[in-house]
């Protein structure tokens, strides 16, 4: 319950100790309800238009929504709209001019759900991170030992991908369940929550062996990738890691170029946290200083929806430091220990993520930190051995210190792993 006239807010009977720039904040925008209040707006009513940073307002904000039993993470009652402002989206009641009563909306708001859209039950298509599923290569022969070939390589292109953490795999025992058929690719991806499929058969042609692999997105069963690799049986036991660790490194870089594109042909005003960390992504891959900056934003405002959305403080990171490598005059002390901070914060919460380690480690480099950098990028690679940038991220450490004759193979085998990345 608001009062207004009396400056109370009482939940569940209690009073709830409010400052009153808190209080006046969340009682502008409950009388606002029916549209966004840009930041701007806020600052005007409540501050009456003095000048104040960022953070204060964001503090005042996360005030409110504690106040209300509301997190940043829920949004049942105040939601964000990233680079347009915060809407109050709870149920309101009022009994008389001055008594409000407020509850969570009808239909629950998360920070990934659309503007304007309720929260799923189930888990969306596209949630935080795209979902794979692998389904078993198929063996095009009745001999046994290519069967058990067949089941070897897709549980090493599994074991392979579940080191890739920008991506979500479903459970083994549900690419069983389609082992020797043919599926509808739009039902499978009803039944598994999946946005792509990865499909594949082995063939065994004269002293050869040949893998086919393909990458397919369920909604309109597009084919996205295919390629075919031929191994020698002879060698069979040398190259059959190699190969898999190949077709993981490439369907990672391919479902995140999917995922740039889905988010980019998407309305803004749809846009959840995780299309925005997408779209970031988009404009960092271009590598000029305007899209740099851009990307930078878009990471922000990912992290402001999410703030538990690790790879978004990895890609800021990286971002402010190539923007002092490529695009800036010379290296700023400040921003080189923001992004060594903001690179750490996303160890914090996830620290078995490759990405976040390079990220880190590419920080500490710029800082001329090399020991640590290289024990970050080491890191990395125990964690993701099929990622090509971690590569990358050693060879520049090694190189920084002079030692290129082990900087050489470290770059090759980047682009080995990605033949194809945005960022060869």
């Amino acid at each position: 319950m608001l009062d207004p006239s009396q400056r109370e807010l009482t939940r569940a009977g209690q009073t709830v100790a409010v400052e009153p720039q808190v209080f006046d904040l969340l009682h502008h925008l409950i009388r606002e309800r029916h549209r966004v209040v840009s930041k701007d707006d806020l600052i005007e009513a409540i501050w009456g238009g003095r000048s104040i940073s960022d953070s204060t307002l964001s503090s005042r904000i996360n005030a409110a929504r504690k106040a209300l039993g509301d997190s940043g993470r829920e949004q049942n009652m105040i939601r964000t709209y990233a680079r347009r402002g915060v809407r109050f989206v709870g149920q309101v009641r009022e009994e008389g001019p001055v008594i409000v009563e407020l509850a969570p909306a009808a239909a629950q708001m998360t920070a990934d759900s659309p503007a304007g859209s309720p929260a799923a039950t189930d888990a969306p298509l596209f949630a935080k991170k795209p979902v794979l599923v692998v389904l078993p290569f198929k063996s095009m022969s009745e001999d046994p030992e290519q069967e058990h070939l067949a089941e070897g390589v897709t549980e090493d292109i599994i074991t392979s991908l579940s080191s890739h953490r920008s991506l979500h795999l479903t459970a083994w025992n549900s690419e069983l369940a389609f082992k020797g058929r043919a599926p509808d690719l739009p039902s499978l991806g009803v039944a598994l929550k999946a946005g792509y499929v990865v499909g594949g058969s082995l063939r065994k042609i004269g002293n050869q062996v040949r893998i086919t692999a393909q990458l397919f997105e369920t909604g309109f069963g597009r084919n996205i990738w295919a390629e075919r690799y031929d191994l020698a049986l002879s060698e069979l036991g040398d190259t059959q890691d190699e190969t898999t660790a190949k077709i993981a490194a490439r369907v990672e870089s391919e479902v995140g170029a999917a995922e740039r594109l889905r988010c980019q042909q998407k309305p803004q005003e749809a846009c959840c946290a995780s299309d925005y960390f997408q779209l970031g992504l988009a404009h960092f891959y271009r590598s000029s200083r305007s899209d740099n900056l851009e990307a930078q934003k878009l990471f922000r405002c990912a992290i402001e929806l999410d703030p538990s959305l690790a790879q978004a403080y990895a890609f800021l990171s990286y971002s402010i430091v190539l923007a002092m490598v490529y695009f800036d005059s010379g290296p700023d002390e400040g921003l080189l220990e923001e992004a060594v901070e903001i690179a750490r914060r996303g160890v914090e919460i996830d620290d078995r993520d490759a990405m976040i380690r390079f990220a880190h480690g590419r920080a500490m480099l710029a800082r001329r930190d090399y020991t640590n950098a290289l024990a970050a990028m080491r890191a990395a690679i125990e964690l993701n051995p099929t990622m090509a940038v971690v590569y990358c991220g050693l060879g520049d450490s090694l190189a920084y210190e002079s030692r290129f004759a082990e900087a050489i193979p470290c770059f090759e085998k980047a682009i080995e792993l990605s033949p194809h990345d945005p960022q060869r």
